[in-house]
Formats: C-alpha cells, sequence, structure tokens
C-alpha cells in the first residue's frame, strides 16, 4: 500500500493506494488561513502537524499501515516556512495567495537575471519576495532564519527529520534555476540568502527519506516506508489524472484555478504570465496558466448571500448565454495573464433583472473567462491542449464544467474513479519511490462524464469574454 498526504490550504488530505492503484481509504482534516491585513495571507506549520496527525489516526482505524511501503507528499505553492537553527518556527506561514510582498517582487523582476534563469515572472506570490520582505520589516527574524522550507517540505521535515525539496515546488520560489533544476546561487545572493539556507533538492519520484522510527511506532507502520519527494499541488495533481506528456491537460478548479500542460521540453516565455514549471517526473516540464480565485470566488458569494455554494450552482438548470452581468475574480489580485497584485474584484453591468440566479451564473462566468485568459496565454507560448481533463471541487458544477467546455472550445472530461486530485498523485509518486517505477504508473483515469461545447452558445461566449476583457482594463485602471 502507499499513502498521499496533501497538505492544501484549506485542509489535509490522506489517501491510501493498493498496488494495483485502487483507492482503499482517505481522510481529511480542516485547515484555517489568518488574514491580518488586507492582502495578508497565513498559516501556523503547527496546525499542519495537528492535521496531518488527525489523517493518519482516521487512516489508522480504516486500514493496516503496517502494509505500508511509501509516502508521497503534496501541498499548496510558494509559502514562506521559516526555520531556526534547531527547526523551531519563527513565524506563521506567508502563503503562496499572500500579495504584502508586491514592491519586493517587482523589484526583484526588475533584475533580468530572474526571469533568465527562473523562466517566469516574480510573483508576488513566491518564496524569494517573501524573504525580501521579512528581511525589509522583520530584520530579527530573517537573522535568525537558518532553512527555508514550503509547506509540504516541513511535513516532510516532521516525518523524516530531512530537510529536503524537490523540484516542481522549488520551481515557484524564484530561486531555482527550472532549466538546470538546481539552485542558483546568484539569485539566492540577491535576497540575502545562501544554498545553505535551502534544502537538498530530489526529484518528485526520487526517495527523500525514510519514515522516522517514532512516528512509525506510533501508526504500526513497518519498517523503512520511503518518503518520495512528491510535488507541488499541481504537478501532484497532473500525476494523480496522467497529464504527463505534451498535448494532455488539466483544469483545476480548486481554491484557486489553474490550467495545466504537460511540456515535452523547457520553453520559458516569462512575459505571457505563464508559469513554466518542473513537472514532478525527472527531466519534464510543464507551463500553467494560474488565477487566484476560482471555487474561492464561489465560496465568497455563497457566504454573501447566505447560502451554500452546492445550492446555488444546483439552481442555474441548463446552460446559457452570459448576461449582462458581469463578475471579475480578482479578490486578492490576479497572476496570469495580468501580474497585478493590486487589482481587485467586481460587479459590472447589474441591473434591476438581475437576481441571485443570475449573479451565480456570472460568477461562474468571470471565472470561466479568467480560465479563458489562461488558455489564450498558454497558446501564445505555442503550448497546445489536445485533451482537458477537470479536477477540483467546482468540477462537480456540471454548469460550470459546459461553460468551460465552450469558453476554451475544447472538450472536457471528468474522471470516473475516486479521490484523483493531488493526494492521489503524492500517493503514485509514493510507490514510484518505494518500487523504482517511473511515468507508465501514472496512466489517464476512465471518464465518467465529458461535456463538449456548446456550438449555439460558442459565439455568446466568445462576446462575453470580450465584455469580460473590457470591464477588466477598466477597472486595471481604477486600482
Amino acid at each position: 500500500m502507499y499513502l498521499g498526504l496533501d497538505l492544501g490550504t484549506s485542509s489535509l488530505k490522506g489517501v491510501i493506494i493498493d498496488d494495483e492503484q485502487a483507492l482503499l481509504a482517505e481522510a481529511s482534516a480542516p485547515l484555517d488561513v489568518s488574514r491580518p491585513h488586507s492582502g495578508w495571507s497565513e498559516q501556523a506549520p503547527s496546525d499542519w502537524i495537528a492535521g496531518a496527525e488527525a489523517v493518519l489516526d482516521s487512516l489508522a482505524g480504516k486500514v493496516d499501515l503496517s502494509q505500508v511501503r511509501g509516502i508521497g507528499l503534496s501541498g499548496q505553492m510558494h509559502g514562506a516556512t521559516l526555520l531556526d537553527r534547531a527547526d523551531e518556527v519563527l513565524r506563521t506561514c506567508i502563503l503562496w495567495n499572500d500579495t504584502r510582498s508586491h514592491a519586493e517582487a517587482a523589484q526583484l523582476d526588475a533584475d533580468p537575471r530572474f526571469r533568465d534563469i527562473t523562466g517566469n515572472i516574480v510573483f508576488p506570490g513566491f518564496t524569494a519576495p517573501k524573504l525580501a520582505w521579512v528581511k525589509a520589516h522583520e530584520p530579527d527574524l530573517f537573522e535568525r532564519t537558518a532553512k527555508v522550507l514550503l509547506p509540504k517540505d516541513y511535513l516532510r521535515l516532521w516525518l523524516t527529520g530531512e530537510h529536503v525539496a524537490e523540484m516542481s515546488d522549488a520551481a515557484g520560489t524564484s530561486w531555482l534555476d527550472t532549466g538546470a533544476r538546481d539552485w542558483s546561487d546568484d539569485l539566492l545572493a540577491v535576497t540575502g540568502m545562501s544554498r545553505g539556507h535551502m534544502p537538498r533538492l530530489v526529484e518528485g519520484s526520487e526517495v527523500s527519506g525514510t519514515l522516522r522510527t517514532e512516528l512509525a511506532r506510533r501508526w504500526g507502520f513497518g519498517n523503512d516506508v520511503v518518503v518520495a519527494g512528491g510535488g507541488g499541488d499541481n504537478a501532484a495533481s497532473a500525476i494523480g489524472v496522467g497529464v504527463v506528456h505534451a498535448g494532455q491537460a488539466f483544469v483545476s478548479l480548486g481554491t484557486s484555478g489553474v490550467l495545466f500542460a504537460a511540456s515535452d521540453g523547457y520553453r520559458p516565455a516569462p512575459a505571457t504570465a505563464v508559469h513554466t514549471f518542473c513537472h514532478a517526473l525527472p527531466g519534464s516540464w510543464h507551463q500553467m496558466g494560474v488565477i487566484l480565485s476560482a471555487t474561492d470566488s464561489l465560496n465568497w458569494f455563497a457566504r454573501l448571500v447566505g447560502a451554500d455554494p452546492s445550492t446555488l450552482t444546483g439552481e442555474l438548470g441548463a446552460l446559457q448565454a452570459p448576461g449582462r452581468g458581469l463578475f471579475l475574480p480578482y479578490l486578492g489580485g490576479e497572476r496570469t495573464p495580468l501580474n497585478d497584485a493590486a487589482i481587485r474584484g467586481a460587479f459590472a453591468g447589474l441591473e434591476h433583472a438581475t437576481d441571485r440566479t443570475a449573479a451565480t451564473r456570472a460568477v461562474l462566468e468571470g471565472v470561466t473567462f479568467a480560465i479563458r485568459d489562461c488558455a489564450d496565454a498558454l497558446a501564445a507560448t505555442g503550448t497546445r491542449i489536445d485533451s482537458l481533463l477537470a479536477v477540483g471541487g467546482g468540477s462537480q458544477s456540471d454548469y460550470w464544467l459546459k461553460a468551460i467546455a465552450t469558453a476554451l472550445d475544447t472538450p472536457v472530461s471528468v474522471p470516473a474513479s475516486g479521490e484523483r486530485g493531488a493526494a492521489f498523485g503524492a500517493a503514485r509518486l509514493g510507490l514510484m519511490a518505494a518500487t523504482e517505477q517511473g511515468a507508465e504508473v501514472a496512466t489517464q483515469p476512465r471518464v465518467a462524464r465529458s461535456f463538449e461545447p456548446d456550438p449555439e452558445l460558442k459565439d455568446a461566449f466568445a462576446a462575453g469574454h470580450a465584455r469580460y476583457v473590457e470591464a477588466r482594463d477598466r477597472i486595471r485602471g481604477l486600482t
């Protein structure tokens, strides 16, 4: 058996699969986000450990963990977890969707070495500008910082006692030479860091360490359980749904939204605000467009109107042409294609006839049009999308998937069996590390249902996207 742990923003999930990759058990524990100031987003690493303990307690009651041979890790990317020389946490972790370091990011991005070496814009959510912010605003903590770990790699430290990162997550720090798959000493030095502050690097399917004896005894694991390098949440999700070859892609409708396409080589295009990162398998890369608020937008609107998100989407009925009302889903800034930490969301074009159902449709359409922006940006780099799978909580809404298929003019399919997200991909990476198998493990799942573009609404969605872009550009002038 193999265990996958996915440290998300809103929960920590665990799944157990067998040698045939059948799902045997799953569990989750909720996580909270602290937002002490506008644009800030933080979590306490101790909450991650508590969540992992709760998940392991639950799984131990469902399966015999002594049969687990490998563990894989996945997690939210970019978070800055600062440790002192004794591995004590110095402050709450600054998360991926925190935009406080926008000025530092702009300053680093102005240095051409960052785009040249990393292949990416330095976004405010990335790790390096966070450390530049800490250096400027919390200098005492910066001086005490001995190690910087990404969220899932702090979980790895707890599991193995090792400071290790892997390529797909490290590519989102703005410190990695993405083509060479190694830390860049030059870029580290710009932010006052050194290779000594960084964890050791492995590939996602390689062994990063073994489970500590204390933890193995606590939950009944066997001896020498290996822990794989794992992957950033999106790379691990790609492993989970078998998006590992050029032309394969998925759209993730989670807290954030992602359009992820596997690539057959390293082809950076930072000016497009498309992310070009290492994949979780050796010698492979991927490109993705990222929006910061997908289901987060729907959840925000649901709280606003005092309803459950599933109730709202269940009221929509058949797919309709976009209405006059528009929603811009920039609740905390935006990445692809805007790279704008200051832009904020808005409703536009509201009228007396706009009721709750129409506003719900506008929210889903706004996120859909933001994903269309990502598709256009990926197309500008030459990346092709031959097939598109949908994952994440938002993929439960047929209405949303029909809208995305129509707006992108690309069929969208939903996997048939169980959990096929990042936790499942992490378990697959644990299998690879324990058995020394490779990409052949990452097969694509059987499809439960597919959604074709609606030819009668294609033009209406194209016109709706054009109105969205016009409103977006007007809003940018106000922020």
